[in-house]
């Protein structure tokens, strides 16, 4: 089966498009050798290798698209050098250029190796058959940018001494600024089996596709070889693993890889997902309540005093201060700021969910639009990782660090001097600085020095109107949890505040404060969860079932979006809101709740899914990658049960996709899309051996 005109992509050139920028997949495959005993079968498996590489370059993604040219029908070597010359490949110009060569391959006795061809007579390869390093050449030795050649023959591994040959003899310039490689599938003694390579190159798709998490758009020569890789045998891995013979030397992401696990995010927000796109996620999830990623609702209800407070600061009138948000675990500090993250960015203020969230709420709680500069979360991050991903909110660029400098230091003074050299206000949302790695270093270096640009112009000053709206200016918005003060039913600060808060107070002595578990938050869980389940229930019903909820979960937020995704989702949700075992978990807070939806879970073992979220809990950093990581993990916690690699995949996928997901959030750590507890809280119960999560509590509930 030969691949036609009409499968591939208009060649730019007519189109007008600019061939700098072009990606071009070329393939050179010798699939009829009629005089060969397995002549058809090893057609066919030709066939299923072009089918394989054209389904995987033709993966979606930010760069143009692989001009994918239709394989030429090869019988002679004038054909192959026909068709060099008619794609133009030794004068080609470009972003990218995969070349992909298959067929047999003749050893030749002086190193060289040969492409056999159907009309090939082997005693005679110098006149018959096509120096297989010819071929590479006119790829690597072409003007694009970024060259990637896989030879799928037999004895290609034979090559390695004439590529390195070969290698010497490309210009100097190009050897320097451009990537070029080549990756051969056997050893230089061994034979192809024609399926293996399409049976391996499929299984790395769905690999990566399915569970190995690389979140950029593109793959590291490295990782696509790796992933290869992980589909052979012990026994095989010495013939058929992929040998790089000409190196690029780059481990950086290529464009000649596209990455067929990549998922491009809806630009949903602009400056949160300028630096990171999942983190804009991050801030959707909190903003809107939602109890699962895939659900398209604003629940985000209540605490309005609290939220003129922010607009009111994040407005025209308030060109400098420090506004701290806190309260106690699970209160909402994190949906406070994100509402004001997402609700000022100019990108997602023409998204329907804005919509949704105007008509939920009153005008002069909305935050002027483009009020956030830059917003940050600082879980598990230390001060250099608080600085760096400032500096990207801001649209810059770290500075590179020497060697004996501290990156911390380095990058607060380039921040410092962006204050002073942008002509605007700078405003800055960081939360979860209490999950910080380095908490009081955040404070000290980081966010001390912008002290002097927060500090409010005083009453009565005499200075020129201009003067004080161009000066450095800064407007700090910080979520930090503390405990609730005792004895105080409006949820007041106390004079002997602990911890973080006084920490920030003493440093940013005008900061004002608001907190989120005053006693008036029980209205606001109210107004939330009576969204979250208004679909499920009549009006009635809901305003019969809230109040008792509320007085179990009140002050925590995480409780109640727990308790309200467990309503919605139930077949019975007024039976389940009866329920006096269902209240017994309400009132034991977050390890109740995980309790019960252990009980619940459907095709997938309670103890199987406790050990995945264990896992997660246990992993450091920003949380556990899926691929082999993930399984290796949760197996130790549920020893002495075993499952098999396949199994642990499907029993993820069951995870993520199902009502359990809601107790995890997603980030992005060295590329790798990773899993972690939605919170800190639950980190503890999970991690907690008297727990109990597996306790049979009945199935009435």
């Amino acid at each position: 089966m030969q691949h036609t005109g009409d499968e591939v992509l208009q060649d730019p050139a007519l189109a007008g498009e600019d061939l700098s920028t072009q990606r071009v997949l070329l393939a050179l495959a010798v699939r009829d050798y009629g005089d060969d005993d397995d002549a058809d079968a090893f057609a066919e498996g030709i066939d299923q290798q072009l089918d394989i590489v054209r389904e995987w370059w033709q993966t979606p993604g930010p760069l143009p698209a692989f001009r994918q040219v239709p394989p030429p029908e090869l019988k002679t070597r004038d054909d192959i050098e026909n068709f060099l010359r008619e794609q133009d490949v030794r004068e080609l110009s470009g972003r990218a250029l995969l070349l992909f060569v298959t067929g047999h391959g003749i050893p030749g006795r002086s190193d060289t190796h040969f492409l056999r061809l159907p009309a090939s007579v082997e005693q005679r390869p110098l006149a018959t058959a096509v120096r297989t390093s010819d071929i590479i050449a006119a790829a690597l030795d072409s003007h694009v940018d970024n060259v990637l050649v896989i030879v799928n023959t037999c004895f290609a591994g034979s090559m390695h001494a004439e590529l390195a040959a070969l290698h010497k003899d490309i210009r100097h310039s190009r050897r320097r600024k451009c990537n070029l490689d080549v990756l051969v599938t056997c050893g230089h003694d061994s034979k192809i089996q024609v399926l293996r390579f399409p049976t391996l190159l499929r299984a790395a798709l769905e690999r990566l596709r399915r569970n190995a998490g690389i979140t950029t758009p593109h793959l590291s020569v490295p990782d696509f070889m790796a992933e290869y890789a992980r589909g052979l045998r012990e026994d095989e891995e010495r013939t058929f693993k992929l040998q790089r013979l000409v190196d690029g030397g780059d481990y950086q992401p290529s464009p000649c890889l596209p990455n067929p696990g990549y998922v491009h995010l809806p630009e949903v927000l602009g400056a949160a997902q300028r630096h990171e796109p999942l983190a804009a996620e991050y801030w959707l999830d909190r903003a809107t309540g939602r109890t699962q990623e895939s659900d398209q609702g604003w629940y985000f209800r209540g605490r309005k005093k609290l939220n003129r407070a922010v607009a009111s600061f994040l407005g025209p009138e308030s060109l400098r201060g420090v506004l701290l948000i806190t309260g106690c675990a699970g209160s909402g500090k994190s949906a406070v700021l994100a509402r004001a993250v997402t609700l000022s960015d100019p990108v997602f203020r023409k998204e329907p969910l804005y919509k949704m969230a105007q008509d939920s709420t009153p005008q002069d709680t909305l935050p002027p639009e483009g009020s956030v500069t830059a917003a940050v979360l600082a879980r598990h991050l230390d001060a250099a990782q608080v600085a760096a991903d400032l500096l990207h909110g801001l649209g810059e660029r770290p500075v590179a660090v020497g060697a004996t400098s501290d990156p911390a230091e380095v990058w607060s003074r380039q921040i410092q001097e962006y204050v002073r050299a942008c002509g605007q206000t700078v405003t800055i949302v960081l939360d979860g600085l209490d999950e910080a790695e380095e908490q009081l270093r955040i404070i000290g270096d980081v966010l001390a020095p912008l002290a002097p640009f927060c500090r409010p112009l005083v009453p009565g000053q005499r200075q020129e109107e201009d003067a004080a709206a161009t000066a450095p200016a800064v407007r700090l918005l910080i979520g930090v949890r503390s405990s609730r003060p005792e004895g105080s039913s409006s949820g007041g600060a106390v004079s002997d505040e602990l911890g973080l808060l006084r920490t920030l107070k003493d440093t940013f002595p005008t900061a004002c404060v608001q907190r989120t578990d005053s006693d008036s938050s029980k209205d606001d869980i109210a107004e939330y969860i009576a969204a979250l389940i208004g679909d499920a229930m009549d009006a009635a019903t809901v305003q019969d079932v809230v109040p008792a909820v509320v007085k179990a979960v009140w002050p925590s937020f995480i409780d109640a979006r727990l308790a309200g995704d467990q309503l919605r989702s139930t077949t019975d949700p007024m039976t389940l809101a009866l329920s006096e075992g269902w209240h017994t978990k309400l009132r034991r807070g977050i390890r109740g709740l995980l309790q019960h939806d252990l009980q619940q879970v459907q095709g997938l073992p309670p103890d199987v899914a406790l050990a995945l979220l264990q896992a997660a809990a246990y992993a450091k950093g920003q949380g556990v990658p899926w691929g082999e990581v993930w399984p290796t993990i949760a197996g130790v916690f549920l020893v002495p049960k075993r499952l098999a690699a396949e199994e642990w995949d499907t029993m993820i996928e069951k995870l993520l996709s199902g009502r359990l997901s809601g107790y995890l959030a997603h980030a992005v750590e060295d590329d790798r899309r990773v899993y972690r507890p939605a919170h800190e809280e639950l980190v503890d119960v999970l991690l907690d051996p008297d727990a109990g999560l597996l306790a049979s509590g009945g199935r009435n509930v």
